[in-house]
C-alpha cells in the first residue's frame, strides 16, 4: 500500500487545525467487480494520532467510511514546530504514518 497521506497542522488562534487526506480503497467486501466477483474487503480499522508523542485522537472505523478517506480535527495547546503524528492500520494488516510540524496560519 502507498504511504499517500497529505496532512496540514496550521495554528489558529488557541486551536491547531489537522487536515488528513488519506489513499486507501476502503472496501467493503460487498461490492462486486466486472466478473461478477465480490471485491474483498479492505479498510481501516484504526487510526490514531499523537501530539509531540502524546495520543490525543483514537477512532476504530469500519466500512462506512468512503474511499480515501478525509478527517479534519482541531487541537488545543498546540504551538508552532510541534509535531502531529497520523497512523492508520486496515483489516490486511497494512499500515502507514506520516507526520507533520504545527505551522502558523
Amino acid at each position: 500500500m502507498d504511504n499517500n497521506m497529505k496532512m496540514r497542522a496550521q495554528l489558529k488562534g488557541d486551536y491547531t487545525e489537522v487536515k488528513v487526506l488519506m489513499s486507501h480503497p476502503m472496501e467493503t467486501g460487498r461490492r462486486k467487480d466486472d466478473h461478477d466477483q465480490l471485491v474483498p474487503a479492505h479498510f481501516v480499522q484504526l487510526l490514531t494520532a499523537t501530539l509531540n508523542g502524546k495520543p490525543v485522537i483514537e477512532a476504530q472505523w469500519g466500512t462506512g467510511i468512503a474511499k480515501n478517506p478525509y478527517l479534519t480535527f482541531r487541537l488545543k495547546g498546540a504551538k508552532v514546530g510541534d509535531v502531529v503524528e497520523v497512523t492508520w492500520h486496515d483489516n490486511l494488516g497494512e499500515s502507514a504514518s506520516q507526520s507533520i510540524a504545527v505551522t502558523p496560519a
